[in-house]
């Protein structure tokens, strides 16, 4: 019996999964969602009512996105300023890094392809 009980105790009670980082709550996971939702239905619907300039619009598009990113982060993957997530965050900015690099460095290739190759376009 007491085996059965040690085990019940050392349960998911505490918040804490086995690696040290904390579970969210219905509520966080709520409101995460419902940010969400808002941050892809606004600007959907801009798209889809076309009164705004398309100059305007694309902005409000990256903006939403943006921000959205930073929702998934912090209400799904749980990823804050406390010590449990320091090392989490150090290899998302890692990632970010090695993205961006390659990003940047794929599209510096294909202009210097482009206007070596092409050079009277």
């Amino acid at each position: 019996m007491s085996n059965s009980k040690s085990v019940q105790s050392h349960g998911h009670e505490a918040g804490h999964n086995a690696a040290g980082g904390s579970h969210g709550s219905v509520k966080s996971y709520l409101i995460g969602f419902v940010l969400a939702v808002i941050l892809t239905v606004v600007p959907f619907k801009l798209v889809m009512d076309g009164t705004m300039p398309p100059s305007t619009v694309l902005p409000l598009i990256l903006g939403a996105a943006l921000v959205q990113i930073i929702v998934h982060l912090i209400y799904f993957l749980h990823m804050d300023r406390s010590s449990e997530q320091r090392w989490n965050v150090m290899a998302f900015l890692f990632t970010v890094l090695i993205v961006a690099i390659v990003l940047v460095g794929s599209l510096w290739i294909m202009h210097n392809a482009n206007s070596l190759m092409m050079p009277g376009m």
